[in-house]
C-alpha cells in the first residue's frame, strides 16, 4: 500500500494506460480522482472502481481549456482535500503535414499536449508547497527521441513535456516536490490498437522491431508511474524513465 493516505489526481483516466494508472494507484491505497473528456466512459470507470470497494471520484474536464480544469480541481479538493500526487497523462496525437497544418490546429493540440501540463502544475503546487511534499509524473513519449514522418507536432509536444519536467524538478525541489517524466514505447491502448488493426503491414511492422517480442500492457507503464509517485522513488527528480522494452536501442 504504498500511496495510503495519498490523493492521487490523474488526467485522461476513463481509458488506456490513464486508466491503468487509476487503477493501479487506488490499489496501493491512494484515493483516486481522475478527469476525461469522454464523460460516458469516466463515470462508467468510476462506478465500476467505487463498486470493488475502492475510493475514486471522477470529474469531467477538457485539459486543453484552463477553467475546465480549474473547476474540476476545485471538485476533486472538494472531495477529497489537496492533491499530493500528479499524473499528466491526457493527451492527443498529431499526424500532420508541416506545411498544411493550420494554427488553430496547432494550438488545439498544444493545449492538450504541453500546455495542459503547466496549467494542472499551477492548479496543484501551493498545496504542494504548503505541505512541503509532492510527487508529478508527466506522461511524455519516445516520440521525444526519435519519431515517424509526419509527426512533428508530437514529436515537438512531447519534448516540451520533458524539458518542462526537468525545470518543474529544479524549481520545486527546493519545496520537496519531485517532478518526473515517463517516456512509453508501443503500448497496447485503446488508440494503438486501433491503428495496428487499419492495415496488417502495421502490425507487422511494429512487431518486427520489439527487442522483447511483444508491445508493454497499461499496468506495466502504470506500475513505473505508481513507483515514482511513492516514497520508494523519494530521490528520483527531474528524470525520465523510458519504458519501451529496449526499442530506443535499436539502430534504426
Amino acid at each position: 500500500m504504498k500511496l495510503h493516505n495519498e490523493h492521487v489526481f490523474v488526467t485522461g483516466g476513463a481509458a488506456g494506460i490513464g486508466a491503468a494508472i487509476v487503477l493501479d494507484a487506488v490499489q496501493q491505497g491512494a484515493k483516486v480522482s481522475f478527469c476525461d473528456i469522454n464523460v460516458p466512459a469516466g463515470k462508467a470507470y468510476a462506478a465500476e472502481l467505487t463498486s470493488q470497494g475502492f475510493t475514486v471520484f471522477f470529474h469531467q474536464a477538457d485539459v486543453g481549456e484552463f477553467e475546465s480544469l480549474k473547476v474540476a480541481h476545485e471538485a476533486i479538493v472538494k472531495e477529497f482535500g489537496p492533491v499530493t500526487c500528479l499524473v499528466n497523462n491526457a493527451g492527443i496525437s498529431s499526424n500532420a503535414d508541416p506545411v498544411e497544418m493550420t494554427d488553430d490546429e496547432w494550438n488545439n493540440f498544444f493545449n492538450v499536449d504541453l500546455k495542459s501540463v503547466w496549467h494542472t502544475a499551477k492548479l496543484v503546487l501551493p498545496a504542494m508547497r504548503s505541505a512541503k511534499k509532492g510527487a508529478i509524473v508527466n506522461i511524455a513519449s519516445i516520440h521525444a527521441r526519435m519519431t515517424h514522418p509526419k509527426f512533428f507536432p508530437y514529436a515537438a509536444g512531447k519534448s516540451g513535456v520533458i524539458g518542462l519536467t526537468r525545470n518543474l524538478a529544479l524549481d520545486e525541489g527546493i519545496h520537496q516536490i519531485r517532478t518526473n517524466a515517463v517516456s512509453p514505447g508501443y503500448t497496447l491502448t485503446p488508440l494503438l490498437e486501433e491503428w495496428l488493426a487499419q492495415r496488417p503491414e502495421n502490425r507487422t511492422g511494429a512487431m518486427a522491431v520489439q527487442p522483447m517480442d511483444r508491445m508493454a500492457k497499461t499496468s506495466e507503464i502504470a506500475k513505473v508511474v505508481t513507483f515514482l509517485l511513492s516514497d520508494d522513488a523519494s530521490f528520483v527528480n527531474g528524470a525520465d524513465w523510458i519504458v519501451d522494452g529496449g526499442l530506443s536501442c535499436r539502430f534504426a
